[in-house]
């Protein structure tokens, strides 16, 4: 007999200490004795939704240009190496992160290593000019070269028509980083790279009092700079369908539908999230139920939350099967989240799915990795206790407020759709 537990006597708190040094950098230390390891993560609050239309994928070409040395550590990888470490870095349309795990003996490594590059980085031509060409292999590979790989470069300008969620963090166009040169660069980088503009997460064996000591031994000297305060035009309503057709030499036809939703911080994201998860969370979620093991319209069938800081989307992702019509395919999928309203979430479909969010936190705490960037995250979301309180936020949504938020998001006039076909023979 199968008996369905819930696990949220089993949540727990992340404590955590924080503390500003005097130049505006934000630190914040979690305490975990449960691992050998420490991870030093660095947020800058530094996306792709700060770049100019006419110079897109800055921020993306940051991330590698970080790990191109200085004067005084001209080989960033190999003190990590040395120290026992591994470091690594992502790009998203809100943010730039940087992270180095390694024994928490060897804190200071990372601490000295981040406070070098903040102030230090090599951007003379050549270190240019190899990063310029890694990023823009990068772009043809992921985006142009790929089966099905510019649906990103497709789906961002039809849903977006001001907002700079309108490119992706790879850039608008390749020819921008192209373009791109060391005055240019050097201005992203002092306007950016600064504490004031960056929040300092560690995670691991080490106490609140040792983090806070190092990040001003090797911070507390650098030049404030100013904090990124965005000032960005406002993605209006979107009032009418849109849809584009494209052919390209894939094997199979793909369906793309995206809805405007709210922004990160709203009660409607942790809303959205849960309903996701119940249509296509598992394999025993609606979709892969009714889409592609009843009506055998789709291979695959997923729906998930962008998850952007600003007003977002709702994504629904499904390769179709041979032979099937690309607009029976769309219906299908209207009907489905038509009929949340005639069929809503049952109490036990909202209990799998936060049950399967409680899993999933805890699982990924075990990481230090993933605590620090949480905290980071949290941090720069408006408060780093959001990483305790959002438990509550998944665990009081109701059925209710899952049927509203669907009849007000799942709209025709708030949806943009791209029918992806294999080319004509």
């Amino acid at each position: 007999m199968f008996i369905l537990v819930s696990l949220k006597y089993f949540t727990f708190m992340i404590r955590f200490e924080r503390h500003t040094l005097g130049n505006g950098l934000r630190v914040i230390s979690h305490m975990d004795e449960s691992t050998p390891m420490v991870t030093s993560n660095l947020l800058y609050d530094a996306g792709s939704r700060d770049e100019d239309p006419d110079a897109t994928g800055f921020a993306h070409l940051f991330e590698h240009l970080m790990f191109e040395g200085t004067a005084n550590i001209p080989l960033f990888d190999t003190p990590v190496m040395m120290a026992g470490g591994e470091n690594n870095a992502f790009t998203n349309n809100d943010l730039t992160n940087y992270y180095i795990t390694l024994p928490y003996n060897n804190l200071e490594t990372a601490f000295w290593l981040d406070s070098d590059r903040m102030t230090g980085l090599d951007l003379s031509d050549g270190r240019v000019v190899t990063q310029k060409s890694v990023v823009t292999e990068e772009f043809r590979q992921r985006y142009l070269n790929q089966p099905y790989g510019d649906i990103l470069l497709l789906l961002r300008p039809l849903a977006y028509k001001v907002h700079p969620y309108r490119w992706p963090a790879i850039g608008l166009d390749i020819s921008h980083i192209e373009k791109a040169d060391s005055t240019s660069l050097r201005r992203f980088y002092q306007r950016y790279y600064n504490p004031a503009n960056a929040i300092l997460s560690v995670a691991g064996n080490v106490r609140p009092d040792d983090v806070f000591r190092l990040a001003d031994k090797w911070f507390g000297t650098i030049a404030a700079g100013d904090r990124n305060v965005r000032i960005l035009p406002v993605e209006p309503p979107q009032d009418g369908h849109r849809e584009i057709t494209v052919h390209r030499p894939v094997p199979a036809a793909h369906l793309i539908m995206a809805f405007h939703s709210g922004i990160r911080n709203s009660r409607e994201f942790y809303v959205l999230d849960l309903l996701t998860d119940i249509l296509a969370g598992c394999d025993s979620g609606r979709f892969p139920e009714q889409l592609v093991r009843n009506r055998e319209l789709f291979s695959e069938a997923d729906i998930y939350l962008s998850g952007e800081i600003d007003p977002g989307l709702v994504i629904f992702s499904g390769r179709l099967k041979e032979g099937v019509d690309i607009m029976k395919a769309e219906a299908a999928v209207t009907d489905e989240l038509s009929r949340l309203a005639a069929s809503p979430v049952t109490p036990a479909e909202l209990d799998k799915a936060r049950n399967r969010y409680e899993s999933h936190r805890l699982m990924s705490y075990l990481s230090a990795a993933n605590k620090a960037f949480s905290l980071a995250f949290h941090e720069l979301l408006g408060d780093a206790e959001g990483i305790n309180s959002e438990t509550e936020q998944y665990m009081s949504v109701t059925v209710d407020e899952i049927m509203k938020a669907s009849s007000l998001v799942f709209r025709p006039e708030n949806c943009s759709v791209i029918h992806y076909l294999p080319e004509q023979k």
